[in-house]
């Protein structure tokens, strides 16, 4: 079984053009110091963990008004027992979205080649040479590229996304990012918020970019793109 350290009960935004909820698993292998999950990474066990047969009788009862589910974390890979878990859910008739680091290819194509999985996103810390540097521990980046590879040539709809922070992410960074990815079908561009606390608390004050920068930094990207998304406020 997964343990279950959280239920975000719907969302209209976490599976793009879906109804869901989000379950958040425990766990990570990276190190983000502007993680806004904290807990899940250091601090599990202050979180109340949610027996996955309660879980699926929540899911049951929601089968007319959820489309899907997120799987997140944390790193949902981690998680020995993910692939059941993820059968579970496609048993009950929901579609899964997983969301991922890509530090664990062979889990990520195990998940696709079962099928057990139908959207997939994956966070894409920075450009490989300061990958190592945003994940907070040494990163091997030829796993990150596998990945990459794996979910665009998986057939699934997909998408790499970015936590846009000014300490990491100028303009050339992006550009950098949007060369590395170009072809890939969308590119999320996400604001950060420190106000619910980071993993290192020194990164809980840091400024985020207004909202006109965003809009140019997807202006910039567009050409590498087939699409290009903001999420900010």
């Amino acid at each position: 079984m997964v343990s279950i350290r959280g239920l975000q009960k719907i969302t209209l935004v976490d599976y793009p053009g879906r109804v869901a909820c989000t379950v958040f698993l425990p766990g990570c292998d990276f190190r983000c110091p502007f993680c806004h999950n904290p807990a899940l990474i250091n601090d599990v066990d202050s979180l109340p963990e949610m027996p996955e047969e309660e879980f699926f009788n929540f899911l049951k009862s929601r089968e007319k008004w959820l489309d899907g589910v997120c799987v997140t974390g944390g790193e949902p890979c981690l998680s020995p027992d993910l692939p059941g878990f993820l059968k579970k859910i496609k048993e009950g008739g929901f579609l899964v979205k997983l969301d991922t680091n890509g530090s664990l290819p062979d889990c990520i194509k195990l998940l696709v080649d079962k099928k057990l999985v139908d959207f997939v996103a994956m966070d894409i810390k920075a450009s490989p040479e300061r990958y190592s540097e945003a994940a907070g521990v040494r990163v091997n980046i030829s796993r990150i590229q596998e990945s990459i590879n794996l979910i665009r040539s998986s057939g699934l709809p997909y998408e790499f996304r970015t936590t846009v922070i000014p300490r990491l992410h100028s303009k050339d960074e992006l550009l950098e990012i949007g060369e590395w990815l170009e072809g890939s079908s969308t590119y999320v561009l996400q604001q950060f918020r420190g106000d619910f606390g980071t993993l290192d608390p020194s990164w809980a004050d840091e400024e985020s970019y207004p909202r006109d920068k965003f809009k140019e930094f997807k202006k910039l990207l567009n050409p590498y793109f087939k699409k290009v998304v903001l999420r900010v406020e």
